[in-house]
Formats: structure tokens, sequence, C-alpha cells
């Protein structure tokens, strides 16, 4: 069972912020920036691209709804809502669930992403991969 699952069970605390018959969000002990919130599925899929469209959805509304929430309340000036799906895209728990990272005026929270310069006609065939039935 994963840690996320035995979060949901009660079987390790958490600090819950919300919670209904689908979903629990809780803050996440390894605070990236004040308010770190993670927004998880109380049944288990190893990520999101395991679940329905419609669960799915309804995760992000919550974490929308969620984010809007912690915005107000901590007063804070962004937002960044991640999910990683898989190892390789940096998931290190594998259990569907969404990050809530409020932002403040010089936090020290970096994400760099490196840039792929890719030609028109590269950009076009790629489109269109990814455009296939």
């Amino acid at each position: 069972m994963c840690i996320f699952c035995k979060i949901v069970k009660d079987e390790i605390p958490s600090y819950k912020i919300y919670e209904d018959e689908e979903f629990l969000a809780f803050l996440d002990i390894s605070q990236a920036s004040v308010g770190h919130a993670l927004v998880v599925t109380k049944k288990h899929y190893d990520n999101v691209l395991e679940m329905e469209e419609a669960a799915a959805g309804r995760l992000f509304a919550l974490t929308v709804r969620l984010a809007k929430q912690i915005k107000k309340n901590l007063d804070v000036s962004g937002m960044n809502i991640l999910n990683n799906c898989g190892e390789s895209a940096g998931q290190s728990v594998m259990h569907a669930h969404v990050h809530i990272i409020p932002r403040y005026e010089n936090d020290s929270v970096t994400f760099r992403f490196t840039k792929n310069q890719l030609s028109d006609s590269e950009l076009q065939t790629l489109a269109e991969r990814i455009k296939r039935n």
C-alpha cells in the first residue's frame, strides 16, 4: 500500500484541508512554499492518466477551488498547480495527485524548462502526430 493510500485510510496522520467521498487534500510535509498542498484521489490510481476523464475533471475542478481558497486566505501573489505522471516526469509517489504550490514575491521556488528549438516543419509534423486518433 502506498503512502497516500495510508494517509487516506488515516494510518498515517496528515494536515487535512479538505475531504469528501472521492478526494482528500492535505498539506505537503515538505513545504516547497508555505501552504503547499496535495490533492489526492481516495481510490488508488498510479497517476491521472489512469483515471476516467470525468473523475480527472472532478479532481482538477476541486484543485482549482482549493487553489483559489489558498490564494485568498494566504494572500499569495501567484500559484503553481502541477501534476507529474511517471518517474521520468518527476513523480515520486505513484498515486494520482496534484500539487498546489502558493507563490510569494521573491520566494526561492524555481522550475526550469529547457527549450527544444524545432523548425516550422518539425512543429507541423509533431502537431500532426499528436492529433492522430
